[in-house]
């Protein structure tokens, strides 16, 4: 009963989680826009968005524990949480020269395309339900079709285009979570079955 009067709504954790996907874009947008061999000329910035994306796997787990109120949003942040980790790891396994090809670039588009279904799964109302159940499919379709470009970039590590997607990914993914309120109606609608919207 006492943790209930503390645990927080869930739209806080969003936004928690949106700012670190701000950064995470912005980490990606310098290299892309720099270049990675500018990049690298550094070698701690080659190891500062593995690990930011590994570390919010790990902050992940915490979420999937302790702030989830069913076993398919468990088994769902629990997911995030490892293809996070996942992907981090194999790119923080090529910045620091272990892992040798560039196929290991792959993880991304593999983490992305499982949170992308994760997503879709996970939320089990309609589209106009409330702007939760809205934001969950949009940001599970985005991610989805998102996932094309981390898997250019695995296959032709030098586009541009791929690279700018993949970071540009992160600020679309932050700003959809920085619109997430718990009970709020989306376009005008709002199901009588979601609860008292609030602000």
């Amino acid at each position: 009963m006492i943790l209930a009067g503390i645990q927080p709504q869930a739209e806080f954790v969003h936004w928690w989680f949106a700012t670190g996907f701000l950064v995470l874009g912005l980490l990606l947008l310098s290299e892309a826009l720099v270049g990675p061999e500018v990049w690298g000329r550094r070698p701690w910035r080659r190891y500062l968005w593995p690990s930011f994306m590994f570390g919010m796997g790990v902050l992940m787990w915490p979420v999937s524990t302790f702030f989830t109120n069913s076993t398919i949003h468990m088994v769902a942040h629990g997911m995030w949480a490892q293809v996070l980790m996942l992907a981090g790891a194999a790119e923080l396994g090529v910045a620091r020269g272990k892992l040798h090809s560039q196929y290991w670039r792959l993880t991304s588009a593999l983490g992305l395309a499982a949170s992308g279904v994760a997503l879709l799964l996970h939320e089990q109302n309609h589209w106009l339900f409330a702007r939760a159940a809205f934001l969950h499919h949009t940001l599970g379709w985005t991610v989805l079709v998102a996932a094309v470009f981390p898997l250019v970039q695995g296959l032709r590590p030098r586009s541009l285009t791929a690279s700018l997607g993949f970071a540009t990914t992160f600020f679309v993914i932050a700003v959809l979570l920085y619109c997430d309120r718990d009970v709020a109606p989306i376009f005008g609608h709002l199901s009588f079955y979601a609860g008292a919207p609030h602000r």
